[in-house]
């Protein structure tokens, strides 16, 4: 049998590759205003954003962007700052401190371009009126192990902030404000990108309270006294100060998937994508596929074998093990155990940025001797998957994705290759 754990990984490639800033983002460029130009951005893919921009930009250019450690990319006109992700530190703070001040006092004749990326929730920092750092962290650490899809992380994180959920545009007024965004959340949502500074924010204080008490958080008292006096309310719709916002996304998980798609067509296998925007627990949404890939196999339903299944989105994990957590890993491990060594089934799962979880591994393969090889090796499938401890389960294995710094964020990426039946 072929080993196409090759092909996998060249689909992965295409897919990051699709989605790198100096491919994407030249096109949206807006002409020089006749005032200044203020660059301004945060996430995983700022740094190779800003450099594609003053790759391209013809004109007078300014500004900082902050991106997560590992991640700069040599600039000459635009100050590049690292900061920790996914919670936030002292850099980040620091950072959008200086981000504030940069856009503080333009005027209309000036144009601000705000370059967004996932990961900027963590890098873009500035709690609320009342809140500390160490109390922004401690909710993010919260959020993070709670189950909560990135949507509902990203509205209580809006509303324990002075610059998400439309108020860094705020400060921008009367510049004009163009957005430029690489999403990496389901649907697309510009408020959930980076959680929304520079758009409006449709989301309350009493959506973000809801959701606290639904995954049950503790709160710092100082963190329940903003939300519940409303003072924490983002900027909505028809505010005044957003007259001037332009926002565009350059490139989303859709267009990653498309270019996969092209590479499993020219190794001569019919790709299907079946979403760009799967959600809910990873083990779960593993267990879905791994009966949709069966009935392919046994039954060449809903597609006829060879092929591949496509799929992005962000799934989430609730931390209830030990284990290392990394929620591609743990949707692939859960999809080899139901699995259960079925004969020509091949997969990959990964993040598009390079980092799955808090690991510095993109993802894994799983094999249709995955199961067989963990027991040889001593290793109990189902112990490591209840233990949220799939990259400990698939780096004994030897099949590990790392990547390094991808400079782009597109969300998660999954591939099943299934093989025609033998004849």
């Amino acid at each position: 049998m072929i080993d196409r754990r090759p092909l996998l990984r060249a689909m992965f490639d295409a897919a990051v590759a699709a989605a790198q800033p100096a491919l994407c983002l030249p096109p949206h460029l807006p002409r020089p205003p006749k005032g200044r130009t203020i660059v301004i951005g945060a996430g995983k893919a700022s740094a190779a954003m800003a450099r594609a921009l003053e790759d391209h930009w013809p004109g007078p250019l300014e500004g900082l962007v902050v991106t997560r450690y590992g991640y700069e990319v040599p600039c000459q006109r635009i100050e590049i700052v690292q900061a920790a992700h996914p919670v936030p530190d002292a850099a980040g703070l620091q950072a959008t401190e200086r981000i504030r001040a940069l856009v503080t006092g333009l005027t209309q004749d000036d144009l601000v371009i705000a370059l967004i990326s996932g990961g900027g929730s963590s890098l873009l920092v500035a709690p609320g009126d009342g809140l500390t750092l160490a109390d922004k962290q401690a909710i993010n650490a919260a959020l993070l192990k709670s189950g909560a899809t990135i949507s509902e992380m990203n509205c209580v994180r809006r509303h324990l902030s002075s610059v998400k959920g439309g108020r860094l545009a705020a400060l921008c007024h009367p510049a004009k404000l163009l957005t430029l965004l690489i999403s990496d959340v389901p649907g697309d949502k510009p408020m959930d990108i980076a959680s929304g500074p520079t758009v409006a924010d449709t989301s309350t204080c009493q959506d973000a309270l809801d959701l606290i008490d639904r995954y049950q958080i503790a709160l710092p008292a100082p963190v329940r006294a903003l939300l519940e006096s409303a003072q924490g309310e983002s900027i909505k719709p028809g505010d005044p100060r957003l007259a001037q916002l332009d926002t565009q996304i350059i490139t989303a998980p859709q267009i990653a998937l498309e270019a996969a798609a092209k590479v499993a067509r020219d190794a001569g296998l019919t790709p299907y994508i079946l979403g760009d925007s799967l959600e809910g627990e990873a083990r779960d949404v593993g267990k879905t596929l791994a009966g949709i890939t069966r009935q392919v196999v046994v039954h060449g339903q809903p597609f006829k074998p060879p092929c591949v299944l496509l799929s992005g989105g962000e799934t989430t994990v609730t931390l209830r093990g030990k284990g290392r957590g990394g929620r591609n890993v743990e949707f692939l491990l859960s999809l080899a155990v139901a699995l259960d060594g079925q004969a020509g089934v091949f997969a990959l799962a990964a993040d598009t940025d390079g980092v799955d979880g808090a690991e510095e591994i993109a993802g894994a393969f799983a094999t249709p001797d995955t199961i067989s090889r963990a027991w040889g090796l001593g290793l109990n499938p189902r112990t490591s998957l209840d233990s949220n401890d799939a990259h400990t389960f698939f780096q004994a294995l030897g099949d590990s994705v790392i990547t390094g710094p991808t400079l782009t964020n597109v969300n998660d990426f999954r591939a099943i290759v299934i093989e025609a039946p033998p004849t």
